[in-house]
């Protein structure tokens, strides 16, 4: 028996006065809300009216009822109220997440932009790598993600592939005119891979995205990089002291944070792109707060992050689109 409707039937009754009325105010036959509130009669176990000839009257027992029905009824009401606005993105929490250095800025903005869209939903925004993104999403434990590619993407939505170079960060003497790299480069200048050769390279923990850390190598290498050594470093501190040391480089974007003593080159002909998207799974694809939030991700990562729709660097560059199971590019 669906109690609250019945209670909502027994609360009509007793403000009418009348079956008849009553009946006709709840868009019900007279015989079958008569039925409705013997049968909650039944389940309660007492009398709730008395018939008289110009309607029916409260029993004391009904009385008694009354007063705990109404609030009952008024929370029902805003229990259903809430589900509603939950349904539709405007109430809950969601959980999301991003992965590492995708930069202070960029988070600032993603978490300020989803509240300012959705206040009603308070965001439960993690960091984490793609391949515990990906655990998650398919455990139900995380709702929607970023994830740099590529990824197995096999049962998940994504949203637009979006784009930016990586360049590589090399030290430089501190002087009035910026300094020089280790091999003559002026510092900020383009600079091969090729010309990489001999240094070491501090790369992310290869755990945390196997698929990213071997085609990072395998572009070096396609290219004439091949790395003394592949030293894996993810904290900014020991990334940045490797680099100061002279002996190894990193690759960051142009808005990564650099220490005094080193600089920023843009690789030449940027064979390194980093790719992500907003990734959720199939299922959810429906989810308004879902939606959302990879709207306001794209939109982010678009005018604070310096990316692009991956199609249009390809289109520029007149190459074969890559697909989303690719991270970097030639």
């Amino acid at each position: 028996m669906d109690l609250v409707k019945h209670v909502r039937y027994f609360v009509a009754v007793t403000e009418e006065g009348h079956f008849g009325r009553a009946a006709a105010r709840l868009g019900v036959a007279q015989p079958s809300l008569s039925q409705r509130i013997q049968r909650l009669e039944r389940e309660l176990g007492v009398r709730l009216f008395d018939r008289t000839g110009r309607g029916v009257e409260l029993t004391e027992g009904g009385r008694l009822l009354l007063s705990q029905a109404r609030p009952l009824i008024e929370q029902a009401d805003t229990l259903l109220g809430v589900a509603a606005r939950v349904r539709s993105g405007a109430a809950g929490v969601l959980r999301a997440a991003v992965p590492p250095e995708l930069g202070s800025a960029v988070v600032a903005a993603l978490v300020g932009g989803f509240r300012d869209r959705s206040p009603g939903v308070r965001l439960a925004l993690r960091e984490r790598g793609a391949p515990a993104q990906l655990a998650e999403l398919r455990a139900e434990t995380l709702d929607v993600g970023v994830v740099r590619h590529p990824v197995d993407v096999a049962g998940l939505g994504l949203g637009e592939v979006l784009c930016r170079p990586y360049g590589v960060v090399l030290p430089h003497p501190a002087g009035p005119d910026g300094g020089v790299g280790p091999a003559g480069v002026e510092a900020g200048a383009p600079v091969r891979l090729d010309a990489l050769g001999g240094l070491d390279l501090v790369l992310f923990p290869q755990p945390s995205a196997p698929a990213l850390h071997a085609e990072i190598l395998a572009l070096c290498r396609r290219h004439g990089f091949e790395p003394g050594t592949v030293i894996a470093g993810q904290d900014p501190e020991f990334v940045d002291g490797m680099v100061l040391s002279g002996t190894a480089v990193a690759f960051a974007t142009r808005d990564r944070r650099l220490p005094p003593g080193t600089a920023w080159h843009p690789l030449t002909g940027e064979p390194l792109l980093e790719q992500v998207s907003a990734a959720w799974l199939r299922g959810r694809q429906d989810d308004p707060v879902v939606r959302l939030f990879a709207e306001v991700a794209q939109d982010v990562l678009t005018e604070r992050g310096g990316m692009v729709p991956v199609m249009e660097t390809v289109m520029a560059r007149r190459t074969a689109l890559p697909g989303p199971a690719y991270g970097y590019t030639v």
